[in-house]
């Protein structure tokens, strides 16, 4: 597990070196480092062509809603369960490929990348660790439970005095 965590900072250390020396040009080794910085300053950036295209993934998203209740009465074949269902999955993925088309998608899936990367860094506990740690959060919960069920019988008891 060690290894793995060495070998990826050791190429993590490798390409941020590359970026450095080679601070104009895009080397295939270091497109994700230089992308990475600007990732943000993608996601923030408007053009025309994001606006056109978030505008016909929002008019997809809103007829896959609509085609269930409005299209039967307007398309004959659509009275078909089966059409319809399909002409609603066709139209979420219109929606999805035009969302990942824009700068937002495309610094979604630098995201995803990253994340990607740090779940192989990541120690996960043992097995005995995690029955360890399981049993440990089922007794705190138990114990918070029992003083929440006291509070709440002694709560009851003092409005039944009060009320009368």
């Amino acid at each position: 597990m060690s290894n793995q965590q060495d070998n990826l900072d050791n190429k993590l250390s490798d390409t941020q070196q590359s970026a450095h020396k080679t601070p104009g040009k895009l080397v295939s080794n270091n497109k994700s480092a230089s992308n990475r910085k600007s990732a943000i300053e993608v996601a923030k950036t408007r053009s025309p062509k994001d606006m056109a295209l978030w505008a016909i993934a929002f008019v997809a998203l809103i007829g896959a809603t609509l085609v269930n209740y409005k299209l039967p009465g307007i398309w004959q074949p659509a009275n078909d369960i089966w059409t319809r269902v399909g002409i609603i999955a066709c139209l979420v993925l219109l929606a999805i490929i035009c969302l990942a088309l824009t700068n937002q998608g495309r610094s979604f899936k630098v995201l995803l990348k990253d994340a990607n990367i740090e779940l192989r860094r990541v120690t996960w506990p043992s097995k005995s660790e995690t029955i360890q740690y399981t049993w440990q959060s089922l007794l705190v919960i138990g114990i918070v439970a029992i003083i929440v069920w006291l509070l709440d019988n002694l709560f009851n008891w003092l409005v039944g005095i009060f009320i009368g």
